[in-house]
């Protein structure tokens, strides 16, 4: 399989925000050295976690 290519399916979220909160959420990553895919990955899995959501392991967690 070609590297950096996802081994399991994913799916596509879309969301609209406003262009100062894209602005910011792509210096937050920028900064954090992720994609803003990755940031609001990682934003999402620390909500679920604070929260008790499960959420289904991915591999790159499972491999770390």
């Amino acid at each position: 399989m070609p590297r950096g290519r996802p081994k399991t399916k994913t799916t596509t979220v879309t969301l609209r925000v406003s262009p100062g909160l894209k602005a910011a959420a792509e210096m937050a990553a920028e900064r954090d050295h992720r994609s803003l895919t990755g940031l609001i990955e990682v934003l999402i899995l620390n909500h679920c976690k604070s929260q008790d959501i499960p959420v289904t392991a991915s591999k790159k967690e499972t491999s770390s």
